[in-house]
């Protein structure tokens, strides 16, 4: 038969980018663990407590049976019995079992808030690391299995303290018990025979749990597979509408669903040898106890309670250890998903702050790149001794060429990356860094050079938090979360009240139309605002910056992906968000830059051309180039 939690097991693999790999041993995970567990020490002695006590009267119950079966023995003074002693041993044998359930519903009303306080803990720790990380990680990670992984883990500290504290330590404890009394009262061969079939019993157990644990990965990966690939396939529906794959995709899922079909019949077949062995060992023992105590009956050696007792404890033992290789794969199990957990916690930050950092002053809010080279790998360059300066309260604006490296100057101003930290080289190149730089994929430290400065301070020297909280940005792809407008707005400044994100809406001009709506600021926006225009998002985007009101705005391609008329109607916003603040403007349309203080041409990360509008139009270089180009690219096609 199918053990209770063989079909549900989760699957078992890592998708978060790259294989998070662990050469820690299942004892240095339960280390591991084992300090969330005891900041609540005395729940943890107290449901030991329980345990101990329940099983206790667990055990109680076969031997208060015992004596009711002898004392119902006929005999001469069998009346008086009858009254006395058979109810008193009744009322004992029910309260014996109602301790049995009362001893171990407190050990779990106990132990509970140890168990969540526990999994809170973790999953609130993965939760912070994970956005401590740097963009780097996150470009690469795959976000549904890294979820995954964080989901099997929060449930692995739930599962491995079900499994061991509610089922194998409580066996241990029963086990223990049953073998003394059986020792004590009987002789030796019970103990043995009882010794023996156990021993035989989870051996053979463990080691074809072990072996099947291949089929079941098997499965599993292929579970993993089939999913991603429908819930890739989902999230690129338009796509797929566009080529009118439905039937590619459907295929490519079906090919997934049979071999997955495949391992799981495999792994059904293997459960099965398994769970037969363990009924034939169950039975073989059994028959022999029995075998053994029934001999004793008949010897005069042993009562007919004696026989009940024995029958008892066999079959007291036997059921939880039924469930022995379900027991031991879930705690192997969660013991790995609880190690993948792990392992993103213990991820190394490519960005960090100092040791001595401080908050940014924030008395100037003059913007330096000096000399400033980067490279998101060692092999492809993309800034080169790049230098500038943003005035307080003054407009620059960098244009260029795609893949000339400008929306890297407002990633590196935000801290996304450090400079003067040499970029992840192939696994090849590794094994000349140091072994904590090649265990992570980092460069090494202070290889590059130049240095970004606000109001003269390094950003390297200063809090991550404090130089974000100084700089606002509207991205040239604004991505809302699937929430309310309001919310959306009010995420600029977290706790702004409706009175603050109305005038903010105001200002980007967008209050109108929310208005509009019928649910006006309650409207809810869609998944990654997909529900709005793109000239609509890009305005709650400006909302939300005007409302966070920084000293230094980035606009990064703000209106390009907009058509010349929004483009037009955003512009006024853009500029009124960008009144005297310290300003950088990253664009690929000339038209949006013409009024800044000074212009910077970026071509293959090097600045090429420096100067106002007008100077380098006069210059008939680069920029006079490309504004000529989209002068007649604007032009209309009679």
């Amino acid at each position: 038969m199918r053990r209770s939690g063989e079909a549900l097991s989760p699957p078992h693999h890592v998708s978060t980018g790259e294989p998070a790999r662990s050469d820690r041993s299942d004892w240095a995970t339960l280390r591991r663990l084992f300090p969330y567990l005891w900041r609540y020490k005395w729940r943890v002695m107290a449901a030991l407590a329980f345990m101990v006590g329940a099983k206790v009267a667990n055990v109680g119950v076969p031997v208060l049976l015992k004596n009711l079966v002898d004392t119902m023995t006929p005999r001469p003074d069998m009346a008086q019995a009858l009254l006395v002693v058979p109810i008193a041993l009744l009322v004992a044998y029910g309260l014996l079992r109602f301790s049995t359930s009362l001893f171990g519903e407190l050990r779990e009303l106990v132990f509970a808030k140890a168990t969540e306080g526990a999994a809170r803990s973790i999953s609130l720790e993965v939760f912070r690391h994970l956005h401590a990380l740097s963009l780097r990680f996150h470009l690469e990670r795959q976000t549904g299995g890294m979820t995954r992984d964080i989901e099997r883990g929060t449930r692995g500290v739930h599962s491995l303290i079900s499994m061991s504290l509610y089922s194998i330590v409580p066996t241990i404890i029963e086990l223990t018990l049953v073998l003394t009394i059986l020792g004590v009262k009987f002789d030796a061969l019970f103990v043995w025979i009882t010794g023996v079939a156990l021993v035989i019993y989870i051996t053979f157990t463990v080691t074809v749990t072990e072996w099947r644990t291949q089929f079941r990965k098997t499965m599993n990966e292929l579970d993993s597979v089939a999913q991603s690939r429908a819930v890739d396939s989902l999230l690129n529906y338009e796509t797929v509408k566009y080529f009118n794959n439905e039937d590619f995709e459907a295929g490519r899922y079906d090919a997934s669903l049979d071999r997955y079909r495949k391992a799981a019949i495999k792994s059904q077949r293997t459960l099965s040898m398994l769970n037969t062995g363990q009924q034939l060992l169950i039975a073989v023992s059994l028959v022999l106890m029995l075998w053994r105590a029934t001999a004793g009956v008949v010897d005069g050696r042993m009562t007919l309670g004696d026989l009940v007792m024995v029958n008892a404890f066999m079959i007291q033992l036997y059921i939880p250890l039924n469930f022995l290789g379900v027991i031991y794969r879930e705690i192997k199990q969660s013991l790995t998903d609880l190690d993948k957990m792990f392992v993103l916690m213990e991820k190394e930050r490519e960005v960090r702050d100092a040791p001595d950092a401080k908050p940014l002053a924030g008395r100037d809010s003059t913007v330096r790149f000096e000399d400033v080279s980067f490279a998101y790998e060692a092999a492809r360059p993309i800034l080169k001794h790049v230098s500038f300066e943003i005035p307080a309260g003054k407009t620059v604006a960098v244009v260029g060429p795609s893949g000339s490296g400008k929306s890297t100057l407002a990633r590196l101003l935000y801290r996304f990356y450090d400079v003067g930290i040499e970029p992840p080289r192939s696994p090849a190149a590794r094994g000349s860094l140091p072994p904590e730089g090649a265990a992570a994929g980092l460069g090494r430290p202070g290889a590059g050079g130049g240095r970004i400065t606000i109001g003269g301070e390094d950003l390297r020297e200063v809090t991550q938090a404090s130089v974000r909280q100084a700089i606002g940005i509207v991205p040239q792809d604004t991505v809302l979360f699937n929430d309310t407008i309001e919310y959306n707005i009010a995420y600029g400044r977290p706790g702004a009240g409706r009175a603050e994100v109305e005038e903010a809406a105001r200002a980007a001009r967008i209050h109108d139309f929310i208005a509009a709506t019928p649910r006006g600021y309650e409207t809810t926006v869609g998944e990654r605002g997909l529900k709005l225009s793109g000239g609509e998002k890009q305005r709650v985007a400006i909302a939300r910056t005007l409302l966070k009101n920084p000293p230094i705005v980035i606009f990064d391609e703000a209106t390009s992906a907009l058509d010349s008329a929004n483009e037009r109607a955003i512009q006024a916003e853009l500029k009124s968000a960008a009144q005297n603040k310290t300003t950088l403007v990253i664009a690929h349309r000339l038209s949006t830059v013409v009024d800044a203080h000074e212009i910077l041409v970026l071509e293959g990360g090097v600045i090429v051309e420096r100067g106002t509008h007008a100077q380098l139009l006069a210059k008939a270089g680069k920029y006079a180039q490309m504004w000529a180009l989209q002068k007649i690219e604007a032009q209309p096609v009679l």
